[in-house]
C-alpha cells in the first residue's frame, strides 16, 4: 500500500476539539478507553478462533501492555488481539475522525440501540487526544496475507497512514504527550489510574517502564516456568543447630534442608484480577473470598457485617455484591460507595440513576452490561430502563433483610444497631422498600429486648385483656341504677360528647426513649407499670417515626415523657383535686416567677415520687424538627419552647407538706428544688439553672442540720 494522506474536506471542525472540550470530564479516562479498546479486540479475537475462523497459537497468552517513558514523554498501548487492516483504519479511525463534528454530535451523543460505537475500536480512541500533541497506530490484522499498518495524526485536521514494520498480530498505540500531562508517563500514576479504572478487566494488563533495569527474584527449582528466564542456579546446604536431645545430650538437628533454587527475571505481575468474585456463581464463593474482595476494593479492613450477591440474567443481566458495613456514626456522615461497571469496564463511583439513594450508604460493585450509556459512558440514557435496574436492586435488598429477619432472626438482632440507620434512611427514601420492611424493622426495648412493631402492638393487645381473653372495661356502672335511668344517663353524656369533645383518637400508642439515662425515671414507671416501650436514640428517628406515622393509621408514637398514663395513677374524679391544683398552681408559679407553668396534680401509685415534668408530643416534636432543618445560625427561640405541664403527686409527703404549708417560708425553697428535681428527669438544666439547683441544694441540707 502506498503512502495516503488526507485533510478535512468539509469547513466545520473535526472531531478532536470536540473530545478535548466536550466528550470526556476526567482526562485519565483515556486509560480506560484504549486499554478497553484493546480487551474487546483480544475477546474478539478468541471468539473468531472458537468458530474455526482463526487458530490462536498455542503458546498465545492475551495481554494488554502498557509502556511508560518519562524520558521520551511516551506512553505505549499493545495488544494482540485482531489487529486492523488498512481499510478497517480507514472506516474506523478516518472516517468518523474526519467527519464533521456537527455530523458527529447528531449522530452519536444519544445514540443507545445495538448499533452504538462503544466497545469498539473506535469512538474510544480519540479520547487519547485529550492528552497527545500526536499518535501513532502500528497494527497488524490477523488476517492472512495482511500487511501492517501505520497511522499517525497530530491531533489536527491532516492524517498520514501507510505500510508499517509492526510484525504481530494486534495493535500498538503510542501517545506523545503534551507538556501538560506528562504526568501520564509517571510509573506509579499510571499504576494509580490503571487500578482506577481496569482493575477487574477481562484481559490481563501488565507495566512497564521503558529501558528499566531487569529486576530478579528466586523461586525453587521445582516451580520453574517454561517462560522463565532463568540468570543463575543456586544450591543452598542443609542447615543444622545445636539441640539438647531427651538425654541432656547435645546433637546438630537439621533445621532447614538441601534447596535447589533459581534466579529468574521478575516474572511480570498483572495489574487486574480478571475474573472478579461477582462473575461466579454465588455458591462457588467462599466466606473468606467475599471478605477478602472487600478488603482488596474498598481498602477496608473492619469485617463487613454480611453481603448480598445478585446475578440476574433477565429481563436484564445484572450482577454484583453489596456489602453492609459496620455503621457507628451518624447517618449523614455515613459515605459508603458503590462502584458501577460495564461488562467488567469501571464507569463510575455512586451513579444515582443505577443506585437508589440510601443504598449509596453501602459498599459494593454492581455490573450491568446491559447499561445504556452515552458514547463516552459518563451519563445514563433511557431512564425507564434504568428505573427497573434500580427497582430490582431495591427488591432484592429488601427480600434478603426481610428473609434475615424470618429465618436468622438471632443474626438479624446482631446487626441491627449497626445497619438500623441505613433502613430507616431507606425507608425515608423509598416507598416501596418501606413498605416491604415495615413489619421487619427491629425496635430495642426497655428490657433490651428486640422487637417488631406488630410483636409489640400484640402485646400490648393482650395486656388489655382479663384471662379469658376478653377485653377490660375502663369503666365500672353503678349497678344500683335502673336500667331506664342509665339508658337516659347514656344519651346524655352521649349527646355532651358529641356537642364538647372532638373524635377520639383510637390509634394505639408506641411509647418511645430517646435518651436511656435522662428518661431513667420514667423508664422506671414504665417498668413497674409492666408497661413497655421502645428506644429511639437516632438523630434519624424523629424523621422516621413521622414517617411511620402518616403511612399506618394503626398506631402513633410518643415519647415516654409525654403524658402521665392511666396505669401510673388513681382514678379521681374530675372536681377531686381541683382545690389542691389551684393551691399549688399559685404556690409553683409564685416560687418560680412564672405565671405561664401548667401545673396539674395526680395521684400516683408510686408515692415516692413528687414531681414529673410531661412535654407535649406534638410541640417537642415540633421543636425537633426546627432544629435539624434550622438553617444557619437561626435563633430558636424565636419559635418559642415545647409546652411543658409540671405534674405533682398529690399522695407523697413533700407534696402535701407544701400544700398544707404554702404560706412557710422554706416553701418556695421546697418548689422551685421539686420543679428542678423534675426538670433533670426530663431534659439537662441550663447552667444557670444548675447553679442555682447546687446552690438550693446546699440550702437545704443546712436546713436538715438545724
Amino acid at each position: 500500500m502506498g503512502n495516503k494522506k488526507g485533510s478535512l474536506s468539509i469547513t466545520s471542525e473535526n472531531i478532536f476539539p470536540v473530545i478535548k472540550k466536550w466528550l470526556y470530564s476526567d482526562h485519565d479516562i483515556f486509560y480506560r478507553e484504549l486499554i478497553s479498546n484493546g480487551c474487546d479486540a483480544i475477546t474478539k479475537l478468541k471468539k473468531l478462533d472458537m468458530m474455526g475462523e482463526y487458530s490462536l497459537p498455542l503458546d498465545y497468552k492475551a495481554k494488554i501492555q502498557v509502556i511508560v517513558s518519562p524520558e521520551d514523554k511516551t506512553l505505549t498501548f499493545i495488544d494482540n488481539g485482531l489487529g486492523m487492516t488498512a481499510d478497517e483504519v480507514d472506516e474506523y479511525i478516518n472516517q468518523i475522525a474526519f467527519s464533521g463534528a456537527t455530523d458527529f454530535l447528531e449522530k452519536y451523543k444519544d445514540k443507545a440501540d445495538s448499533d452504538q460505537i462503544i466497545g469498539h475500536f473506535g469512538l474510544g480512541f480519540y479520547s487519547a487526544f485529550m492528552v497527545a500533541d500526536e499518535v501513532h497506530i502500528d497494527t497488524l490484522s490477523y488476517k492472512e496475507g495482511a500487511t501492517p499498518v501505520h497511522w499517525e495524526c497530530d491531533g489536527g485536521t491532516e492524517f498520514e497512514m501507510g505500510d508499517g514494520d509492526w510484525d504481530q498480530v494486534g495493535t500498538k498505540i503510542t501517545l506523545f504527550l503534551n507538556e501538560d500531562c506528562l504526568e501520564f508517563a509517571n510509573e506509579y500514576r499510571a499504576r494509580e489510574v490503571i487500578e482506577k479504572y481496569c482493575s477487574f478487566m477481562p484481559t490481563e494488563i501488565f507495566l512497564s517502564k521503558k529501558d528499566a533495569p531487569e529486576e530478579y527474584e528466586t523461586i525453587d527449582a521445582a516451580d520453574k516456568l517454561d517462560t522463565d528466564k532463568v540468570i543463575e542456579e543456586i544450591h543452598e546446604d542443609a542447615k543444622f543447630e545445636e539441640k539438647e536431645n531427651e538425654n541432656g545430650e547435645k546433637e546438630q538437628v537439621e533445621v532447614s534442608p538441601a534447596k535447589d533454587k533459581l534466579k529468574i527475571v521478575k516474572r511480570p505481575v498483572a495489574l487486574n484480577e480478571t475474573h472478579p468474585l461477582w462473575t461466579k456463581n454465588p455458591s462457588e464463593c467462599t466466606e473468606e473470598e467475599y471478605k477478602a474482595f472487600y478488603r482488596d476494593v474498598f481498602h477496608d479492613y473492619k469485617e463487613p457485617l454480611f453481603w448480598i450477591h445478585l446475578n440476574m440474567d433477565y429481563p436484564f443481566n445484572l450482577k454484583g455484591i453489596l456489602y453492609f458495613p459496620k455503621i457507628n456514626t451518624e447517618y449523614d456522615s455515613i459515605e459508603g460507595t458503590i462502584k458501577l461497571y460495564n461488562n467488567q469496564v469501571f464507569i463510575a463511583d455512586n451513579i444515582k440513576e443505577v443506585i437508589p439513594e440510601f443504598l449509596m450508604l453501602l459498599k459494593g460493585v454492581i455490573d450491568c452490561p446491559d447499561l445504556p450509556l452515552n458514547v463516552s459512558r459518563s451519563a445514563l440514557q433511557n431512564d425507564g430502563f434504568v428505573t427497573k435496574i434500580s427497582e430490582y436492586i431495591t427488591k432484592k435488598v429488601a427480600d434478603k433483610l426481610t428473609g434475615m429477619c424470618k429465618t436468622e432472626k438471632e443474626s438479624y438482632e446482631k446487626y441491627w444497631d449497626d445497619i438500623a440507620p441505613f433502613i430507616k434512611f431507606g425507608c425515608l427514601k423509598d416507598n416501596k422498600f418501606c413498605d416491604k420492611m415495615n413489619d421487619y424493622i427491629l425496635f430495642k426495648d426497655i428490657n433490651d429486648k428486640y422487637i417488631t412493631l406488630p410483636e409489640l402492638l400484640v402485646k400490648e393487645e393482650e395486656k388489655a385483656t382479663d384471662e379469658n381473653g376478653e377485653k377490660v372495661e375502663a369503666e365500672v356502672v353503678d349497678e344500683a341504677k335502673t336500667d331506664e335511668t342509665k339508658a337516659d344517663e347514656t344519651k346524655a353524656d352521649e349527646t355532651k360528647a358529641d356537642e364538647t369533645k372532638e373524635p377520639e383518637d383510637t390509634r394505639k400508642t408506641v411509647y418511645y426513649v430517646t435518651d436511656v439515662a435522662q428518661q431513667g425515671q420514667y423508664i422506671n414507671m414504665f417498668k413497674e407499670q409492666g408497661m413497655n416501650a421502645v428506644i429511639l436514640d437516632h438523630a434519624i428517628d424523629t424523621s422516621f417515626i413521622t414517617q411511620l406515622e402518616q403511612r399506618n393509621e394503626n398506631y402513633k408514637f410518643c415519647r415516654i415523657d409525654a403524658d402521665v398514663t392511666d396505669s401510673m395513677v388513681e382514678e379521681t374524679s374530675e372536681d377531686e383535686l381541683k382545690n389542691e391544683t389551684e393551691t399549688l398552681t399559685e404556690v409553683f408559679r409564685k416560687a418560680l416567677n412564672n405565671e405561664g407553668l401548667e401545673v396539674k396534680v395526680e395521684k400516683f401509685k408510686n408515692k415516692d415520687l413528687s414531681s414529673m415534668l410531661t412535654v407535649s408530643e406534638e410541640s417537642r416534636r415540633m421543636q425537633d424538627m426546627m432544629k435539624m432543618y434550622a438553617m444557619g445560625g437561626m435563633d430558636m427561640s424565636m419559635f418559642g419552647s415545647a409546652s411543658e405541664t409540671l405534674v405533682l403527686n398529690a399522695n407523697n409527703d413533700l407534696v402535701k407538706y407544701i400544700l398544707n404549708n404554702k404560706d412557710s417560708e422554706n416553701v418556695p425553697t421546697f418548689a422551685a428544688q421539686l420543679y428542678d428535681l423534675a426538670k433533670i428527669a426530663n431534659a439537662p438544666l441550663s447552667p444557670e439553672a444548675m447553679t442555682a439547683f447546687v446552690a438550693r441544694s446546699n440550702k437545704i441540707m443546712m436546713l436538715l442540720t438545724k
